[in-house]
C-alpha cells in the first residue's frame, strides 16, 4: 500500500510539473520495480518528448522494454567473413586514397533521435492505426501482447507516391518511442568490392542492435530488395539473400528493434521479403486528404508574412498534392512576392492573389505515379495485395 501510495504522489507531482524529467523518470524507475512496464515506457517516452536528448531517459527506456544495455556484438548471420575476406584478399588489390592505403574501419552509419511525433504528422489517421497496431499497442501493453500471443516480428513496408512523407513516418515513430533512429539508402550498402555489401548490411543491424530500442528505416528498399529474377548481377542476388538472413534475425532474437522500409515501387520489391517475419505487413501512403493539406500549408505558412489567405479554400483546391507539392507550392508563392518586392521596392505581404497565379503552373507531381500503380491494380493485384490502392483509385475515379 505504501508503494501504491508514493506512486499515486508522484503521479500528482508530474501532473503539476509536466517538464520536470527527473522527476517523470524516478516515476518511471518506480513503475518499473513495481513491473508496471508499460506504463513506464509512457512516461519514459513523454520525458523524452522535453529532453530528447536525455542519457538517462534513453538508459531507462532500454531497461523498460527489456533490452540488455550492453548486449554483445551478434555472431555474423549466413557468411562466412574469414573465408570471404581470404579470398577478397588473394584477388583483389588493396584500396588507395592519394597514393596510401586505405584504412580499413567498420562502417559507422548516422543514428539521430528525432524530436517529432506521430502528433506532428498532419492527418493519415489510417497510417497511424496501422503503426499502433503493429508496433505501439504491443510495446506499450506487453502483458496483453503475451496473452494474446502478439509479437513484434516483420517489418512494415510504407509505400506510394513520392513526397508523401514516408520517412517522415518513420522518423515519427521513433520519436513516438523514444528510440534511436537510423535511415538508410542504397549508397550506404552497396560496394563494388566483392562480399562489402553484405558486411555493410550485417554491421547496420549490429548497430541497430547496440543502439536498441532502435528504428532501422531502409528508403528505396526497392533498389535494395529488387526482384532476383529481374538481376542479372550475383553481387546483387548475394546482398538480397543478406537483407533476408538479417531480417530472420531480426524476427528470432532482436528486442527492440524496428524495422521499416518505404518505397514507390512495391511491385519492384522481391517477393520473399514479402513473407511472414519479414516485411510481411503494407501500409499505403497517399496524398494528404483535406484536413491534412490545410495543417501543412498552415505550417509552411507560419513563419512568412501573409495576409487574407483563405487556406482552406487552398487546401480544397489542392487535391491530389503531396506534401512536398504544398511546400514547393508555398516556396513558389512567396518567391513571386519576394521578386515582385524587389522590383518596386514596396514590401509587401503574400495573398491570395500570389496563390491564384501559382496554382496555374504548379500541378500535382502524383500524377505519374497513379498512372503506373493503375496497371499495377487491374492486373497484377495477386492475392489482395493492392486491394486499398484500388478502392482509392475508384474512388478518385482513376480506375
Amino acid at each position: 500500500m505504501a508503494e501504491d501510495a508514493l506512486l499515486v504522489s508522484l503521479r500528482a507531482a508530474v501532473t503539476a510539473a509536466p517538464d520536470d524529467v527527473p522527476l517523470r523518470l524516478h516515476l518511471a524507475r518506480l513503475l518499473i520495480e513495481a513491473d508496471q512496464r508499460d506504463a513506464a515506457v509512457a512516461e519514459i517516452a513523454q520525458a523524452l518528448r522535453v529532453d530528447p536528448t536525455s542519457v538517462d531517459a534513453r538508459e531507462l527506456m532500454t531497461s523498460a522494454l527489456g533490452v540488455p544495455a550492453a548486449a554483445p556484438p551478434p555472431e555474423k548471420h549466413g557468411f562466412d567473413w574469414q573465408a570471404a575476406e581470404s579470398q577478397v584478399d588473394n584477388i583483389v588489390a588493396p584500396r588507395f586514397v592519394d597514393g596510401a592505403q586505405e584504412k580499413t574501419e567498420e562502417p559507422a552509419y548516422d543514428t539521430e533521435r528525432p524530436a517529432v511525433t506521430l502528433a506532428d504528422v498532419g492527418g493519415m489517421e489510417e497510417v497511424k492505426e496501422r503503426l499502433n497496431a503493429a508496433f505501439l499497442a504491443p510495446m506499450r501493453n506487453p502483458e496483453l501482447s503475451k496473452l494474446y500471443g502478439k509479437s513484434l516480428r516483420g517489418g512494415l513496408l510504407l509505400y506510394g507516391p513520392p513526397g508523401c512523407g514516408k520517412t517522415f513516418i518513420a522518423r515519427a515513430l521513433a520519436g513516438e518511442i523514444g528510440a534511436s533512429f537510423i535511415a538508410v539508402g542504397i549508397a550506404e550498402v552497396l560496394d563494388m568490392y566483392i562480399g562489402q555489401s553484405e558486411r555493410n548490411l550485417a554491421e547496420l543491424f549490429a548497430q541497430a542492435r547496440r543502439k536498441a530500442p532502435c528504428v532501422l528505416f531502409f528508403d528505396e528498399v526497392d533498389a535494395l530488395g529488387q526482384r532476383r529474377t529481374q538481376t542479372h548481377s550475383g553481387g546483387m542476388r548475394a546482398t538480397v539473400n543478406q537483407l533476408l538472413m538479417e531480417l530472420d534475425n531480426v524476427q528470432a532474437s532482436n528486442d527492440g528493434v524496428f524495422v521499416l522500409a518505404a518505397t514507390n515501387q512495391p511491385w519492384d520489391v522481391d517477393t520473399a521479403l514479402r513473407r511472414p517475419g519479414r516485411f510481411d505487413r503494407t501500409v499505403l501512403v497517399l496524398p494528404p486528404d483535406e484536413p491534412a493539406r490545410e495543417a501543412i500549408l498552415r505550417y509552411h505558412l507560419k513563419e512568412r508574412p501573409i495576409e487574407s489567405i483563405d487556406v482552406a479554400a487552398l487546401a480544397r483546391r489542392t487535391d491530389g498534392f503531396s506534401g512536398a507539392d504544398l511546400a514547393h507550392l508555398c516556396e513558389s508563392t512567396a518567391e513571386r512576392a519576394l521578386m515582385d518586392s524587389a522590383r518596386t521596392g514596396n514590401v509587401r505581404m503574400i495573398g491570395m492573389a500570389d496563390f491564384d497565379a501559382v496554382l496555374e503552373d504548379v500541378k500535382p507531381s502524383t500524377g505519374p505515379w497513379f498512372d503506373a500503380a493503375r496497371s499495377v491494380a487491374m492486373f497484377a493485384n495477386e492475392g489482395g495485395a493492392y486491394d486499398e490502392l484500388a478502392a482509392y483509385l475508384r474512388a478518385h475515379r482513376m480506375l
